[in-house]
């Protein structure tokens, strides 16, 4: 007999994921489990200004009316269902479910989980809370919204007690597969393997398609985005898992697939904090074993901490974004002076109003690699966008200076507003981390209105992670040849708050020696410090031929408080792709590079 399997598909790693996703997922048959990831720090940010300006609003409305849209094929096929997409609104998001299942004349148990909202316990939170996780800041005076991640200890209490469909707040993106999974095999709240191995799993499917073929570095490989496959874990009972997805899908799930979603978004491998175990993901092995299937063991978990992340946001006055379409000659100095002599002007207006100067100020011109800073290659461009965005105090100074710049098309030659009308400024929302002790925050659970009770969280001292054997540096043996990093590796990258990752993996382990002699903390510092105002580390992930740089104030602010083009660092790893590196000109025959162009081009030349 085979081995038991729970089969858990990811239908959205993000609020505005696509409406296709649902309906794929169903008609693959595979499911046991659908999850819906909607609630990116950024997206918090914008469902707190939602529900401000509209109380049965704060939760991601797309994903709630998919649910509720298929509450009866769920129910005919038997799937559970679990989402975060509640946000800040876990009620309103419950009752528009419940009312498509009382509709559809069925009888499915739909659960929320809350006690993640601090906002009417903030003196308490604020006596107990660390200082800012990024500045050391004191807990802000008034912020708008303060929500805690809670962990996967509250869903599974909800599934055990029947529900159907559990739609919670802020919880770890991981604990809308480990809940599942500890309800399915009963794992012990301290069996920290296996609760690794499940908030891994979790890791890998919550940002949707980003595991088989999305945001991947070597895109051409295969042929369409149209119909890409969503990911399906199949999980086994001793925490082994398979990262697969739906026949027929666009897409693939490769090792390097799988192995990019790993290093998406995390920091310090050895030390990724959740709420239920702190988990080291760097021993962690993946293995091809079919078609479109990757095998994944060897993640590691201890003691979970006792404090849980705290996210305030608070208002920090107005930021506006205004484009410009700029062609002809020289197209880019011209885009430069454009935003010189607006920003001049925009100074002459707020003195004659009496507006104190603008906080804070990005400009961009994209079509000139202004995001690559002194690494553009892009010059000569006859046609860029103008990107100008401003930080104020008032709203009033942004609106008088908004009305301004469109003065500019009757002295620029080829300007165009794009035909999209004016912006309008908006409230800069800013995100503040703190830590707080895990007994100020008890989880609620309600399932049909009926309160569940919630274990408490095992009372463990921590335990510093184990050694694991790192890989030695090693310089080029000569002969060597030049070529962009994207040759011999391949990355991705993301934030969190204003911090953001590297992830970087090399093609074949014969490169990772080389890799660690030319990517230290230090070179990858100097290569983004354009973007990054601090510190950067590395860690290292030998398991999957890794490393993983986290980089300190990258972003501007970050997420809806920043003003760059990239709030997130999303092409971060593709700059640092570019960086060109010396290796040995032997190499242009190995196996693991043939066919890429850069590659492909030395070989003939």
């Amino acid at each position: 007999m085979s081995e038991r399997t729970v089969t858990i598909g990811g239908a959205a790693g993000a609020w505005g994921d696509s409406s296709l996703s649902t309906p794929q997922l169903l008609a693959s048959g595979r499911c046991d489990y659908i999850i819906w990831e909607g609630l990116a720090e950024i997206t918090m940010g914008i469902l707190t200004r939602a529900k401000m300006a509209n109380p049965d609003r704060g939760y991601a409305t797309d994903i709630i009316r998919q649910i509720a849209a298929n509450v009866g094929e769920f129910a005919e096929q038997g799937i559970k269902v679990v989402t975060n997409a509640g946000g800040i609104n876990t009620e309103s998001a419950a009752a528009v479910i419940r009312e498509a299942i009382v509709e559809a004349g069925l009888d499915l148990k739909v659960a929320t989980v809350s006690g993640d909202d601090l906002m009417q316990r903030l003196d308490e939170v604020r006596a107990a809370a660390s200082p800012e996780m990024a500045d050391g800041a004191e807990f802000p005076a008034f912020p708008i919204s303060c929500n805690a991640y809670l962990g996967a200890r509250p869903i599974a209490a909800a599934l055990d007690t029947g529900a159907d469909i559990v739609v919670t707040g802020r919880v770890v993106d991981s604990a809308l597969v480990l809940g599942p999974l500890v309800h399915e095999f009963g794992w012990a709240w301290d069996d920290w393997d296996r609760l690794s191995q499940g908030s891994l799993a979790g890791h890998l499917i919550e940002c949707g398609p980003q595991a088989t073929g999305g945001l991947f570095t070597d895109w051409e490989s295969f042929d369409s985005w149209a119909n890409i496959g969503y990911p399906l874990a199949e999980c086994r009972e001793d925490g082994s898992f398979v990262i697969t997805k739906p026949d027929g899908t666009d897409g693939l799930a490769t090792v390097a697939t799988v192995a990019e979603q790993l290093l998406y978004e995390i920091g310090d491998p050895a030390n990724y904090l959740l709420p239920d175990v702190t988990c080291d993901w760097r021993d962690v092995r993946l293995e091809q074993i079919g078609e479109d299937r990757i095998e994944v063991t060897g993640a590691v978990g201890r003691p979970a901490p006792p404090t849980l992340k705290a996210c305030a946001q608070t208002l920090d006055g107005f930021k506006l974004m205004l484009a410009l379409f700029i062609g002809g000659r020289n197209a880019v100095g011209k885009a430069e002076r454009l935003a010189a002599d607006g920003l001049a002007r925009s100074q002459r207006v707020l003195d004659r109003d009496g507006f104190a100067g603008l906080r804070d100020v990005s400009v961009e011109v994209i079509g000139a690699e202004a995001t690559y800073g002194p690494h553009s290659r892009a010059r000569d461009a006859r046609e860029v966008m103008l990107k100008i965005s401003l930080h104020h105090d008032e709203e009033r100074a942004l609106k008088a200076v908004l009305r301004e710049l469109p003065s500019f098309g009757l002295a620029v030659p080829g300007v165009s507003g794009g035909g999209s009308g004016l912006p309008r400024p908006t409230p800069l929302v800013r995100l503040r981390s703190h830590l707080v002790p895990k007994l100020l925050v008890p989880a609620v659970v309600e399932v049909d209105g009926e309160a569940v009770a919630v274990p408490d969280a095992p009372d463990h001292d921590p335990v510093d992670p184990p050694s694991v054997d790192t890989v030695e540096a090693a310089r080029a043996v000569e002969p060597t040849v030049t070529v962009p990093l994207i040759a011999i590796a391949h990355g991705r990258s993301g934030d969190k708050g204003n911090d953001a990752n590297i992830g970087i993996r090399a093609r074949h382990p014969d490169f990772l020696p080389l890799l660690r002699e030319v990517l230290t903390a230090d070179v990858v510092k100097e290569h983004m410090a354009h973007a990054v105002k601090g510190a950067v580390e590395r860690h290292d992930l030998p398991g999957i031929d890794a490393m993983n740089f986290h980089l300190h104030d990258a972003l501007g602010g970050g997420g809806i408080a920043s003003l760059r083009m990239d709030p997130q660092g999303k092409a971060f790893a593709q700059q640092l792709l570019d960086r060109e590196i010396a290796i040995p000109s032997a190499w242009l025959e190995h196996v693991a590079i043939a066919g890429v162009p850069e590659v492909e081009a030395l070989r003939r030349g």
